[in-house]
């Protein structure tokens, strides 16, 4: 497993193997509304205020399982910085009363110092929320907060395009935001297919390396930002690599595995937190005689929108569009 450090970074999308085996599950039941993976059929009037004619009680399930919300909450506490930004998307924004240190976008997001990876169940409380929503339940987080009544709605990394939509929906039924979060869905969707049609026919099969950071961890197919490379038709060279599996889609590759792999895009996720750029890659050595550095296809990406599965992820798309047509 990587140091903690590197997972903060990425804002909890690359936590231990046993979390990513993990997804947002699917499918529900309820004696009101009803929603995972579906609209629950409340409604909301505005970006920014639950209506009054949503629909509830209303039924999500999560990796906890089913929970039952009878009113919209007014006060959550949100642990995970894709699904803070999630839920600014679709407009409950104005319902978060906290939010978890890493969660630094968007700027009006209350971010506190609680911390997802090392939860305090008496920490959350204090905010007292009527809804905790968290990626990772770590520390006996869920069995803590239910023993204070308080509810909790577990949705962890997921592992494609479809399992993040799944929990865009989610988040809009258990917040009175179902509308909105469709939109932003068909929104983020229609994005993505148009940056996937941009790219020209020649750029399928083209080989992508993604770095996480300059010890060259990679991802594979198999991880949420992997599968939109497929979607472009990408091959990902990560996938090859020995142990891949093992590494629960995270492996660490060498300079050498890379370099012989030839990728003719290069996606860097570690800008930020590793100050890495196509200058910088340029030098290494080896790195020079890759077609990616050759035709100028290193993509510079923000650390936090290339690691994260909320609606910023067709950002990442479009950027990635962008520089495939250089790779092409």
């Amino acid at each position: 497993m990587r140091p903690s450090s590197r997972r903060s970074r990425l804002g909890l999308a690359l936590l231990a193997p046993v979390l990513l085996a993990l997804s947002a599950c699917a499918g529900s039941s309820s004696t009101g509304a009803s929603a995972s993976g579906a609209t629950s059929g409340a409604a909301s009037s505005s970006a920014d205020a639950v209506s009054p004619t949503a629909a509830f009680p209303v039924t999500v399930t999560g990796a906890n399982g089913p929970l039952t919300l009878k009113a919209a909450p007014e006060q959550i506490v949100v642990m995970g910085p894709s699904l803070t930004e999630t839920l600014f998307a679709l407009g409950a924004g104005a319902q978060v009363e906290a939010v978890d240190d890493n969660s630094n976008h968007p700027a009006e997001a209350p971010t506190t110092k609680l911390s997802a990876f090392q939860p305090n169940a008496e920490a959350v409380a204090a905010y007292k929320p009527d809804l905790v929503v968290v990626t990772n339940d770590a520390n006996g987080l869920v069995a803590s907060l239910t023993k204070l009544a308080i509810p909790a709605l577990v949705l962890p990394a997921p592992k494609n395009l479809d399992e993040a939509y799944e929990q865009m929906r989610t988040l809009g039924a258990a917040t009175g935001h179902a509308d909105d979060a469709e939109k932003v869905v068909m929104t983020t969707k229609d994005r993505i297919a148009k940056a996937v049609a941009s790219v020209p026919a020649s750029a399928k099969g083209k080989k992508v390396y993604h770095e996480l950071d300059q010890t060259f961890y990679s991802v594979t197919s198999a991880t949420f930002i992997g599968s939109l490379y497929t979607q472009f038709g990408l091959t990902n060279i990560a996938d090859a690599a020995t142990g891949a599996a093992e590494a629960g889609g995270y492996p660490q590759l060498s300079a050498e595995y890379i370099v012989t792999a030839a990728p003719d895009l290069i996606v860097l996720a570690d800008t930020k937190c590793c100050q890495q750029d196509a200058a910088t890659v340029a030098k290494r050595p080896g790195f020079a005689a890759v077609p990616a550095v050759k035709n100028g296809a290193v993509l510079a990406a923000d650390d936090d929108i290339a690691s994260r599965w909320g609606p910023r992820i067709a950002d990442f798309a479009e950027s990635v569009a962008t520089h495939l047509q250089k790779a092409a």
